[in-house]
């Protein structure tokens, strides 16, 4: 049944089936992909974690998380400090529901295999919605693999594990139901992205303004307002309730610069204009649809995210790298398929001749693209390959034993969270860690040359003493 006070143009929606006009699509091919797509996924995760090129903490920080919830305690992250509460970081109370997993296998690998999963499912549900939505199995199979091999996705993987995993799917979900025209079931999918993180408050609202163009007024209006609520109530009440300083700190990212620098907001408005990491952002984003998909209004969705990275001061927030894209690969390429529907009755002929052959001049981009992006690893021989740092990082993590408390950096971070007390080097202030585990080779702004006095200068309340050293890596102990 439909909601709002005029219909949309889409097919109307319906209790049981697919609404008119749908072509069949059936499941099965889309779950082999799916299946492939979460193994290449996976296997890249597990050589990067087996072989200690993890690129950040925040594998180590999601370990802390789930684990606590998995134990029934509070999402306690020593990592980001002693006894840091994670929800006063960001809202991601989304990661409880990977507690059972845990129950069953107790490793950060877990994470990234959910991680895996979440972004084939992902590519089922696009590809699927594809084929129904255009009528033809080699567009729905020719879209799931140019999806599936996206930078967005890819960049994600490489980035380890991070919340924004469940978002995928759910902004592919909602997305599918706005292109069928199921109102109430776009609401249900998008209404549960609050909960992943804080910023997707205002993605909801944009689904809500997405219904409101397609005539559903009175529904759109309602998410729309919920989202904007939700949004405000987290960053203004629920995070600062749960932060140590009482305050959403990521405001800082729009409000200094990294060097500690206040910037207005004009500023930051303005700047947003600047750097060519932005655009070229920008212009692979819509470029990976054969730029086709700025005729659909489900491009709405993408605005809040874009709008963040563009103003925030931080560098990381600009370009093609890390996770920031992987929400918004399920909104280009369904904002294709509804664009390449709406254009095959364009008057223009030439932009009828376009969509017609749109699908094939995506997947050939994407499979050029592909060529350089981070799974193409999997390719490599030497990728597979154990070398010496890696033998040498296995022998630090096997010094320091087990149920003890370690202060790390990036590189062991991961491999010591599931049995230890992990602390960040240099952010483990009021406590004396049982063992110092280091890479003498990361992270510093100069040589560590001696690190029984780096550990001094870490903890003066303490002695260190080195118990084990194998190439860059060194374990010392509190004696």
């Amino acid at each position: 049944m439909q909601n709002g006070s005029t219909a949309g143009p889409a097919a109307p929606e319906t209790r049981g089936g697919p609404p008119p006009g749908l072509s069949p699509a059936p499941v099965r091919p889309y779950a082999i992909l799916a299946g492939v797509l979460c193994a290449l996924y996976f296997l890249y995760s597990w050589v990067q974690y087996a072989r200690f090129r993890n690129p950040s903490w925040d594998l180590g920080i999601f370990e802390q998380a789930v684990r606590a919830y998995a134990e029934l305690r509070a999402p306690i992250v020593d990592i980001k400090g002693p006894g840091f509460l994670i929800l006063g970081d960001h809202f991601s109370p989304v990661t409880a529901l990977l507690a059972p997993l845990y129950w069953i296998w107790s490793s950060p690998l877990a994470l990234l295999f959910a991680q895996a999963a979440l972004f084939a499912a992902s590519a089922a549900v696009v590809g699927r919605t594809a084929q129904q939505v255009l009528g033809s199995r080699a567009a729905g199979i020719g879209i799931t693999v140019a999806y599936g091999l996206s930078w967005g996705l890819q960049e994600a993987v490489k980035s380890d594990f991070h919340e924004i995993a469940f978002a995928v799917p759910l902004l592919a979900l909602t997305c599918r139901a706005l292109l069928l025209g199921r109102w109430t079931a776009a609401v249900a999918w998008s209404v549960p992205l609050v909960l992943v993180k804080e910023d997707m408050g205002l993605t909801v609202a944009m689904v809500g303004a997405v219904l409101f163009v397609k005539g559903q007024k009175r529904l759109g209006a309602a998410l729309a307002g919920f989202g904007a609520a939700f949004f405000a109530l987290t960053v203004l009440v629920l995070i600062p309730a749960a932060s140590r300083v009482g305050q959403y700190d990521y405001w800082a990212k729009i409000e200094k610069t990294g060097e500690g620098a206040d910037v207005t907001f004009l500023d930051s408005v303005i700047g947003a204009f600047g750097p060519g990491d932005k655009w070229e952002m920008l212009f692979f984003l819509v470029g990976i649809t054969g730029f086709l998909a700025l005729r659909s209004p489900l491009m709405l969705l993408v605005l809040p995210t874009l709008a963040w990275r563009f103003l925030s001061q931080d560098p990381n927030h600009w370009g093609m790298i890390w996770h920031y894209s992987a929400i918004l690969m399920p909104v280009v390429f369904l904002a294709l398929v509804d664009a390449v529907r709406a254009v095959r009755t364009s008057p223009r002929p030439w932009l009828a001749a376009y969509g017609r052959v749109a699908v094939p001049v995506v997947v050939a981009i994407g499979a050029v693209h592909a060529l350089d992006l981070p799974l193409r690893e999997l390719l490599r021989s030497e990728t597979y390959a154990t070398d010496a740092r890696t033998v040498d990082a296995r022998r630090a993590v096997a010094a320091v034993p087990e149920g003890t408390s370690v202060e790390t950096n990036v590189t062991l971070m991961a491999h010591l969270t599931s049995d230890h007390t992990v602390y960040w080097v240099g952010g483990a202030t009021g406590v004396r860690p049982d063992y110092l585990a280091l890479d003498l080779n990361s992270g510093w702004s100069q040589p560590v040359t001696d690190p029984v006095q780096l550990a001094s200068q870490l903890h003066p309340d303490a002695r260190y003493e080195v118990a084990a050293q194998s190439g860059q890596f060194v374990v010392l102990k509190r004696v």
